[in-house]
């Protein structure tokens, strides 16, 4: 059985709070270079070179990728092997509030959904935990700013719909949301399961490289839909609106198809450590 310290999480999660607000995977910023390169017309080209210009900036100055360094989504993966001295959830708070003070970041988060009073260190978190084999943790920091997450749905499908019928719920989900989420944007899906899980899988989908694909056909086609939509980066026309599709799937029930679109803005943030 191997021990891992609560002040271990504390200090990893603070610097992966850091780093994912900082730093954007290499597959996201390649993708970017991608359909700058590919753009033809002139406003939409600036506005991706803007983008490059911010990320490079971000980068050097140690600095917030965006002002909305978002809710902190937490993907705790716990070796079955492990035994964790003390409270794993309070350690994960306490390290996203380290990490978005270190970082000078906002503090976004208000304690109750109604009432709204800010909690002034970002927390809590929200943690999702999976038991695996093994004698280590892994540990995702996905910082999620709501321009982005407000524009997610999620609806349950017949199984008649098919995936004829997913890809236009996709499709139509991103045209609905047009420029809210500061295109281009990353669409995550799930497929499968129950309602909640379906959710879960879209945020998921998020964190899979642009690069790897499971679904490539289907990923390709919606990808191919969603960017004839025209809207752009920025939402003022041009060939991209979406530097990638990921889908994620899940058994579920004869009677149901759910299906969650969770979608991203181009700050697509993850980080990942193992202890």
């Amino acid at each position: 059985m191997r021990i891992i310290t609560r002040d271990e999480i504390i200090d990893n999660v603070a610097k992966l709070c850091v780093t994912a607000n900082t730093y954007l995977t290499s597959d996201v910023c390649n993708a970017l270079e991608n359909a700058y390169n590919a753009e033809t017309d002139d406003l939409p080209k600036s506005v991706l070179n803007t983008l490059l210009d911010n990320l490079e900036i971000a980068k050097q100055e140690n600095m917030a990728i965006c002002q909305d360094t978002g809710m902190a989504v937490v993907f705790l993966e716990i070796g079955q092997d492990v035994h964790i001295s003390g409270d794993i959830t309070e350690a994960v708070n306490e390290g996203v509030r380290q990490g978005y003070k270190a970082g000078y970041f906002r503090n976004s988060i208000v304690s109750d959904p109604i009432n709204r009073v800010n909690t002034n260190d970002n927390t809590p978190a929200v943690i999702h935990f999976n038991l695996v084999p093994g004698s280590n943790i892994k540990i995702t920091v996905a910082p999620k700013g709501f321009g982005s997450e407000n524009m997610s749905q999620i609806k349950m499908l017949n199984p008649s719909d098919g995936i004829d019928g997913v890809i236009d719920f996709v499709t139509e989900c991103v045209r609905q949301a047009g420029a809210s989420p500061c295109p281009p944007i990353v669409v995550g899906v799930g497929i499968g399961g129950t309602m909640e899980k379906a959710a879960i899988l879209a945020k998921q989908a998020l964190l899979l490289d642009l690069d790897d694909s499971l679904w490539s056909e289907t990923e390709a086609l919606l990808l191919e839909k969603i960017n004839a939509l025209n809207i752009g980066p920025a939402g003022f026309g041009g060939k991209t609106t979406a530097l990638g599709v990921k889908i994620l799937t899940y058994p579920t029930h004869i009677a149901g198809l759910p299906v969650a679109v969770n979608i991203n803005c181009h700050v697509a943030r993850h980080q990942s450590v193992i202890i």
